[in-house]
């Protein structure tokens, strides 16, 4: 198997003294100090960058070579799948590890947004939606009509919605990382004011995630060279799902994709949902964190709101989801979220984690996802020490 043994991660925000090249170098070669691993001895780099017409940096995967003089001449890939581009990068640099192509793969995710109004943003986010249909559509008007979807066919849930969104912003307040260190009363959430518009009815301001700059990065490597290492965490189920691209052909409460994905991935690694610790998701908008609920099996369709209840996904509870403040307070930089969220398990399974610290975690889910459900991402990582 493949083993994460480092990582770096920049904040996440409105970072307007670092542009794309200072952050994947920021994030890059933080990781390689943190594995303890030489630029000499990568053998190959894959960056994560969505580059939806976001910024003019189209070929950013050299940019990595600037961490040290000793990376010039090692190859290095972009790879993009919308907003899972970080996790195809972290499974591009899996494959090539287990192909026997490589031994030590640097993955880097980074994505710089804030410079752009945010009607430019959603217009190069829309460029993962379906062109031939959903053309002109921005995701939060794609993820309403999943959230209309889910409410016709299970009832009015605006009221879950604001408690993930409070939820997100309270586990944030433990995470320095965090764009937003500001929690928010359920209350405020849920209701429509002017700190709070309606932005694509029934999804407010508050059940959007953030327009962010960042970067983070691993060190992968093989298991003869994670033996040596002071730190270790098994990559021990990696699988990937991609569904139909045309919402009109999918049905929208189902979220078939994800729960392929996580299935899949749990079935690969031999676990169960009680086997896990913790959980980081995409929550994009508040719907899909509630959907993910469903499609990891923690409830039965339509009965997501139980676990916010019941503390199921809360701090303390039998599977905390989202303790790093999820993309909804902590950001999402786009190309960057996917390698965050590995990063974020890796600490906490390796008791790394700091204040978001789960006591004892040894297992943890990662799911990540492109587009509206289309590009499913499923990983569980295991701390070996």
């Amino acid at each position: 198997m493949v083993h994460i043994v480092g990582w770096g991660h920049t904040k996440f925000g409105k970072l307007t003294d670092m542009d794309l090249e200072a952050l994947i170098t920021a994030a890059g070669g933080e990781a390689l100090s943190h594995a303890g691993v030489a630029p000499k001895d990568v053998d190959g780099i894959w960056v994560g960058h969505f580059n939806g017409g976001m910024v003019g940096d189209g070929f950013p995967s050299s940019l990595a070579l600037s961490i040290h003089p000793d990376l010039r001449f090692t190859p290095a890939t972009r790879v993009e799948n919308a907003c899972a581009s970080g996790a195809a990068a972290i499974y591009a640099a899996r494959d090539a590890i287990e192909a026997g192509r490589c031994k030590i793969a640097l993955v880097i995710g980074a994505e710089k947004m804030t410079h752009l109004p945010t009607a430019e943003v959603a217009k190069g986010l829309g460029h993962a939606a379906y062109q031939a249909e959903e053309a002109g559509m921005s995701f939060p008007q794609v993820f309403a009509g999943f959230a209309r979807a889910y409410f016709d066919k299970w009832g009015d849930h605006s009221q879950a919605l604001a408690e993930i969104a409070a939820k997100n912003h309270l586990n944030a307040m433990d995470n320095p990382l965090a764009q937003l260190h500001k929690p928010l009363p359920v209350e405020f959430c849920a209701e429509v004011s002017d700190k709070n518009p309606m932005v694509a009815k029934p999804l407010k301001v508050t059940d959007c995630s953030l327009v962010s700059d960042g970067a983070a990065a691993l060190v992968l490597v093989s298991d003869d060279v994670a033996a040596a290492m002071p730190r270790a965490v098994r990559l021990r189920a990696a699988e990937q799902v991609n569904d139909l691209l045309p919402i009109s052909r999918r049905d929208l409460t189902a979220f078939e994709g994800p729960r392929r994905a996580i299935a899949q991935a749990l079935n690969v690694a031999g676990l169960g949902l009680a086997d896990l610790d913790l959980a980081e998701v995409h929550d994009c908008f508040t719907i899909a964190e509630l959907m993910i609920y469903e499609a990891m099996g923690l409830a039965e369709p339509g009965q997501g709101a139980r676990l916010l209840e019941d503390g199921t996904v809360r701090r303390g509870g039998a599977l905390p989801v989202n303790l790093s403040g999820g993309l909804k307070a902590k950001g999402h930089p786009v190309g960057a979220t996917g390698v965050s969220m590995h990063v974020l398990v890796a600490r906490q399974v390796t008791g790394e984690a700091e204040a978001m610290q789960v006591d004892g975690a040894s297992k943890g889910l990662v799911f990540n996802m492109g587009g509206s459900g289309v590009a499913s991402y499923a990983s569980v990582l295991e701390g070996v020490r």
